[in-house]
C-alpha cells in the first residue's frame, strides 16, 4: 500500500498528474499525449504584467498543436492577443465570461477560477 503523499515541496512549477514530474521535465509530453486534468480553469491574472489583466486558460487535455489552433480562435473570439506557454492559454483580455462561454459551446467542463 502506497501511502505516500507530496505535502510539501520546494520545486518550482506545477507536476504532471499521469508522471509526476514537472511539466518541464515531462515524459507525457514528449510522447505527444495531452496533459490535464479535464476541468478546464479560466483565471485572471495580473502578477508579473505590470498592472495588465489576462486570463489564463488551464487544464485543456489538447496536446500543444491542438491547443494552439484553440487559442487563435479564442483570440480572433475575443479580438485580442495571446500565447500559449506550457500547456496553458494566456489572453490579454478579461473576458471571462465569453471565454466560459465559448468553451462550454465545445464540449469542455469550463468555470471561472479565482475572483
Amino acid at each position: 500500500m502506497n501511502n505516500h503523499r507530496l505535502v510539501y515541496s520546494d520545486d518550482i512549477g506545477s507536476r504532471c498528474p499521469k508522471c509526476g514530474k514537472t511539466l518541464q521535465k515531462c515524459i507525457c509530453r514528449a510522447s505527444g499525449e495531452p496533459v490535464g486534468d479535464g476541468r478546464v480553469r479560466v483565471a485572471r491574472q495580473t502578477k508579473g504584467r505590470k498592472g495588465k489583466g489576462v486570463s489564463l486558460i488551464a487544464g485543456l487535455p489538447l496536446a500543444e498543436k491542438e491547443l494552439k489552433a484553440l487559442a487563435k480562435e479564442l483570440k480572433q473570439r475575443c479580438g485580442c492577443g495571446g500565447t500559449v506557454r506550457e500547456g496553458i492559454i494566456e489572453l490579454q483580455t478579461d473576458q471571462r465570461d465569453l471565454l466560459v462561454e465559448e468553451l462550454k459551446k465545445r464540449g469542455y467542463q469550463a468555470g471561472k477560477a479565482g475572483g
